[in-house]
């Protein structure tokens, strides 16, 4: 649907995953014009099936992301563009603008971002192919499928004792890989009455067939068998945009190492009109029941905004 005779749109969803298309989807039932921009980069692309999702167990993530779509755009209100924001700003009447890839520009009322997250694993030789697979962030996205095998924890500190504990749930074989890093004498004692093994050596690599994993690989030539990897990962914004826009956002702690939107429980950044949902606006470990859930109630205070001015 174009915009209306003022050329203006009620609210741009910057991000088609799981928390913008909620968010769009109770625009457009509230008879909003929304456009979603979308890249096609959700980070869940990789894996095999979503996992943990009421109803969508399982399902591929193309698959889920497509049904979503064609879900919203059964509105007449509601419109989509694949591609990216490459600017935005603020304008002095509260609105905002926004220039996109194929140069075209776009106004706004509202807007609400969820473009997701940057997953930054550490770049070791076999890792990147493995991602998502079975190398990964979540074990309650992925430990069910490795349940069982020889596991690894990629990671140090308090951060590697708690992964380390929480991943014996799945499997009664784990191993702490530090890649050199130090632990203090408290934490081995913990994780050694935990039943949790720890190689503090230095790692080459990653090997196994494809996007499957058979071994970590030290620099000194030997192998440790495992079948799937726990990895310690930082998560940061995909791009400048939130700030462009006024929105601040939260400093990396050393547990979750993720940095995100400010908001307030209601999807706020606390600039009239701009909201944020999803994993680029949450200090939690991210999933897609929660994304889900923040883009709706982003939504639903976009629309309120919109039509009360509140």
């Amino acid at each position: 649907m174009e915009p209306n005779d003022t050329g203006m749109r009620d609210c741009v969803v910057v991000g088609g995953g799981a928390a913008g298309t909620s968010a769009a989807l109770t625009l457009a039932r509230a008879r909003h014009e929304v456009l979603v921009v979308d890249a096609g980069q959700q980070s869940n692309l990789a894996a095999t099936g979503i996992r943990s999702l009421v109803g969508h167990d399982g399902q591929a993530p193309a698959d889920y992301y497509a049904a979503a779509r064609s879900e919203l755009l059964a509105y007449p209100s509601a419109d989509f563009h694949r591609g990216t924001v490459t600017q935005g700003v603020r304008e002095e009447d509260g609105g905002f603008s926004f220039v996109l890839d194929d140069g075209r520009s776009e106004r706004a009322r509202t807007v609400v971002l969820a473009p997701g997250v940057e997953y930054r694993h550490p770049e070791l030789p076999g890792m990147a192919e493995r991602w998502g697979r079975s190398m990964f962030h979540c074990p309650f996205c992925h430990g069910w499928e490795v349940r069982d095998q020889p596991l690894g924890v990629l990671a140090t500190g308090a951060e590697g004792v708690r992964g380390s504990l929480n991943l014996r749930a799945w499997t009664d074989r784990v191993t702490l890989l530090t890649n050199g890093g130090e632990l203090t004498d408290d934490q081995r004692d913990e994780l050694a009455a935990g039943g949790v093994d720890v190689d503090e050596r230095s790692i080459s690599g990653f090997d196994g067939p494809g996007a499957e994993l058979k071994a970590a690989v030290f620099t000194d030539g030997a192998e440790l068998p495992i079948a799937g990897l726990l990895v310690k990962t930082q998560l940061r914004q995909r791009s400048s945009l939130a700030g462009d826009l006024g929105a601040s956002l939260t400093e990396p702690d050393e547990r979750l190492s993720v940095e995100a939107i400010r908001v307030d429980p209601m999807g706020s950044t606390g600039i009239p009109g701009l909201y944020a949902a999803g994993d680029a606006a949450t200090s939690v470990p991210p999933s897609m029941a929660a994304a889900l859930a923040s883009g709706y109630l982003a939504g639903g205070s976009a629309a309120v905004h919109l039509a009360t001015g509140y």
